[in-house]
């Protein structure tokens, strides 16, 4: 069993019983009593657990993980507000580009203001944006190749994380679960975080979009810091005072005026 598959059960075990003891673990999971402290220690850094005597309990506000509806219903929640903050980031990008989009209902709202006939690499692990972005016969598509979640449309997978490390590109644009002011940008998932964590790495300008809604949620785990991005594109129903935090971190913040709209 690999790292996340053994910390996503860590995780699971948390939220259902709301405690876990080492000793249970190392028999369950068939590791050494280290490694599940060493588990354990990075849930207590991503905000999940509460290391005590034996073993962990769950964090206070662990358990208010948002429950995540398939892609396609998400394109529906919030769509004028995706949708404008879609063409902000599109219009960042410039011919001849090379992008990658992460999965997510408001990446796939960029992947339909992508500029035409603008020669781009798109880079993606989300097939419904692969197949949008398809529509431009002058767009080069690199699907990466990994295990398909169908809630999200989204390959997963070690397979996506070694392809990620073989790219360099102009900009990556990331979606979000939620935004901690403590924990920063923050995924529901595991294997989506994983996946994130390494388009981070390859990528020269990092674009986080989100929503209203996410600067009032936590996700299950910490994808990236503040201080790693260097974009984050929201509208003007976003909390101000949250904003201002994220602007202290060096993050440029773009605020679309959807009120006006």
């Amino acid at each position: 069993m690999i790292v996340a598959e053994r910390r996503k059960v860590i995780k699971e075990l948390l939220l259902k019983n709301k405690s876990v003891k080492v000793s249970a673990l190392v028999e369950l999971l068939n590791v050494s009593e280290e490694t599940i402290r060493r588990d354990l220690l990075q849930l207590e850094k991503e905000g999940i657990a509460e290391k005590n005597y034996g073993g962990a309990i769950l964090a206070e506000d662990a358990d208010n993980v948002p429950v995540i509806l398939p892609v396609d219903q998400r394109k529906l929640q919030y769509s004028l507000e995706k949708d404008l903050i879609g063409r902000a980031a599109a219009k960042l990008v410039k011919e001849g580009q090379i992008i990658i989009l992460d999965a997510g209902s408001t990446t796939w709202y960029i992947a339909k203001n992508l500029p035409l006939n603008a020669n781009l690499t798109v880079i993606t692990n989300a097939i419904n944006i692969a197949e949008e972005c398809s529509k431009d016969e002058t767009d080069s598509i690199y699907l990466l190749g990994g295990k398909l979640r169908r809630n999200s449309m989204s390959l997963v997978g070690p397979q996506v994380e070694t392809e990620l490390k073989k790219y360099n590109a102009d900009f990556v644009f990331l979606g979000t679960s939620g935004i901690s002011l403590r924990q920063g940008f923050t995924s529901s998932d595991l294997y989506e975080a994983e996946i994130k964590r390494g388009m981070v790495s390859a990528g020269q300008k990092i674009v986080v979009v989100a929503d209203h809604s996410k600067l009032e949620k936590a996700g299950l785990t910490s994808f990236c810091n503040f201080e790693e991005v260097d974009i984050f594109i929201t509208t003007d129903l976003a909390d101000k005072e949250i904003l201002q935090e994220i602007e202290k971190s060096g993050v440029t913040v773009i605020v679309e005026p959807l009120s006006e709209k």
